[in-house]
């Protein structure tokens, strides 16, 4: 056989989330639902966070550009989705393919560290108060942001160039709901190993990482938190973690359990309630955690339904 990189496969079908035409209409409009709200969150927080000058602070500055990343993050995969589930045509053209894992990753990786970043944003709030705004300049949070970006989609152009330089001339048949690394490297007639082993590398490297930062600046924080004296000091320092904590801690726990276990040829169900969870849901939690939390957010809010 031919062993140079070409395929001859020219499109993908999903095998989906059902094939149930009842059950994909019940389907279709429960996560209608979600990307709506998904929608409506992300894009409504980056406005407010834009229009309100209260909060042109370093914080809501990650908060608006994490909101950016989720809206794209779930439109890269939702959309496609809903209209499986809707015409049960559950094709994807080759590049349509490579495009949509492109995104998918390269937007994957850059919340991963702009989730870390905003813990170093939490760290220098909490631990050196006196000195935040020296340390959180303009031009440092800019750094950060665009530095996230740019290692997020160079390791997406890594990954994809990988993964779709392998031969694919049997089976197009993609036991998921949309491209992802695990599934399309079942599918390839090549030596995947490289490409799993550098999947699982650069996975493994940005999860880590941002991961290590997040524990050690929340190990930092609890321990500042710990030596404030009054309680209401306390519960206000806490206050202004809690949501990125519990935003980083969904996101990593459906993030693990989906790429760092043992790989299966079949995609369990768990697998896909978890790909749904970091996929659909997650971008959808975020903006809602952060306004519901959050009485500055909440305040601009209402005064930006005030001036409607």
């Amino acid at each position: 056989m031919d062993s140079t990189n070409h395929t001859d496969v020219d499109h993908f079908v999903f095998s989906g989330l059902t094939s149930d035409y009842k059950l994909s209409l019940l389907l279709f409009i429960l996560f209608l639902v979600v990307y709506l709200v998904t929608v409506v969150g992300n894009v409504g927080l980056v406005v407010i966070v834009h229009v309100a000058t209260n909060l042109h602070t370093p914080m809501y500055f990650f908060l608006s550009h994490l909101s950016a990343v989720d809206f794209f993050y779930s439109s890269s995969i939702t959309p496609k989705m809903l209209t499986d589930l809707l015409t049960m045509n559950k094709t994807i053209s080759f590049h349509g393919c490579a495009l949509q894992i492109f995104f998918f990753a390269g937007l994957a990786g850059t919340e991963v560290l702009l989730l870390s970043s905003m813990s170093y944003d939490r760290y220098a709030a909490v631990c050196h108060p006196l000195h935040y705004v020296s340390i959180m300049t303009t031009k440092k949070c800019s750094s950060m942001v665009g530095l996230s970006f740019i290692l997020g989609f160079s390791e997406a152009v890594v990954q994809t160039s990988c993964l779709f330089n392998l031969r694919y001339c049997g089976s197009n048949v993609i036991d998921h709901f949309y491209c992802d690394f695990p599934p399309l490297l079942q599918l390839s007639c090549s030596n995947s190993l490289h490409c799993s082993l550098l999947t699982i590398f650069i996975i493994g490297t940005f999860s880590l990482f941002s991961l290590s930062v997040i524990l050690v600046t929340y190990m930092l924080i609890l321990s500042a938190i710990f030596h404030i004296k009054s309680h209401e000091g306390r519960r206000k320092a806490f206050s202004t973690c809690s949501s990125h904590l519990m935003c980083s801690t969904i996101f990593y726990v459906a993030v693990f359990f989906t790429y760092m276990r043992s790989p299966s040829s079949i995609m369990e169900k768990q697998d896909t309630v978890a790909s749904i969870f970091y996929s659909v849901v997650t971008p959808m939690l975020n903006p809602l955690i952060y306004s519901l939390r959050n009485k500055e957010v909440k305040k601009a809010i209402l005064w930006l339904l005030k001036i409607l």
